[in-house]
């Protein structure tokens, strides 16, 4: 294989994990709307077209610096997330001010690491956006988890938030890997194997434990949902259900949808990583409902 058909490759890889984030993310953003509630129940769709948030908006510039550096370039994701912020995408009250203020010429490092009393961020946002990356580096798991770290910084610098992101890249890494997806219990060992202790980590090893669980709202009252929208309550719940259903796009979604929570992030985290793998591609119908990823990603593509 060459080079050029190498890099077409990942691209494609994390493209395609692109679209599967966007649709968990639109998707599951619908089931915010009281008049939806019923057909969660049913797992019945509700009228398109579905409009994304700032989970895919960001996932989009992770996937065009890795496209223009082929590797995470802290200053060019940064000032990527800054141009194409779209407040109404639902970003949450720091990072809309973070990136209003590098918009207008702040430093990044110094703007994210002053936020929550010199703390950095323990969101979930670093973490809902990274699965393109990590298939991307289908074929290393290790570099996944290093470039998901440096990612991270730019907007998320608390420990949680950091390994949330790793977990992640790790997750898609593998579940991409050329000989196909690993069983739930490979990808969940893989992950914890090459992510750091933590309270992710502590989750992720209790979410090891319930892989024979059936009902996901006993596993999210365990290992949370994301209601609070840190990464330690949102990565381990996610990564469960995508690890059970990697290859069925469909379950995976509806399994994560109706534990509830922070819907739409938890479906993006679950829809990247499972679309990583070609077998986890989602359905064509859901796809044609999905907003279109961001006209300047393609613009910024050619």
């Amino acid at each position: 294989m060459t080079a050029d058909s190498a890099s077409a490759r990942r691209f494609e890889r994390a493209l395609a994990s692109l679209r599967g984030l966007s649709v968990g993310d639109a998707l599951g953003s619908q089931f915010f709307v009281p008049v939806n509630y019923p057909l969660l129940k049913q797992r019945a769709l509700p009228p398109g077209p579905w409009q994304w948030t700032d989970d895919t908006e960001m996932a989009a510039s992770v996937l065009a610096v890795l496209a223009a550096h082929g590797r995470i370039d802290q200053d060019a994701l940064a000032r990527s997330f800054a141009e194409h912020h779209d407040f109404d995408r639902g970003y949450g009250p720091a990072v809309n001010r973070l990136l209003r203020l590098v918009r207008e010429g702040g430093d990044w490092r110094e703007l994210a690491s002053a936020l929550f009393k010199g703390q950095g961020s323990w969101g979930n946002g670093s973490a809902m956006r990274i699965a393109p990356l990590g298939a991307w580096y289908a074929d290393d798991p290790e570099q996944a988890t290093h470039q998901a770290e440096i990612s991270s910084y730019t907007t998320h610098q608390h420990r949680e938030a950091v390994v949330g992101a790793m977990a992640v890249a790790a997750a898609a890494s593998l579940a991409a890997a050329p000989g196909g997806p690993p069983s739930p219990e490979d990808l969940l060992d893989g992950v914890i194997a090459l992510v750091p202790r933590s309270a992710v980590g502590a989750g992720l090893r209790r979410a090891r434990d319930m892989l024979d669980y059936r009902d996901a709202g006993t596993v999210a009252a365990v290992l949370g949902n994301g209601r609070r929208t840190s990464a330690h309550d949102t990565v381990p719940f996610a990564l469960w259900s995508a690890a059970r259903s990697l290859g069925d796009y469909e379950e995976a979604f509806w399994v994560t949808a109706q534990a509830g929570g922070d819907v739409d992030t938890t479906c993006a985290i679950v829809g990247g990583v499972v679309a990583s793998s070609e077998a986890g591609a989602p359905p064509a119908e859901w796809l044609a409902q999905t907003e279109e990823p961001p006209a300047w990603l393609t613009l910024s593509l050619r």
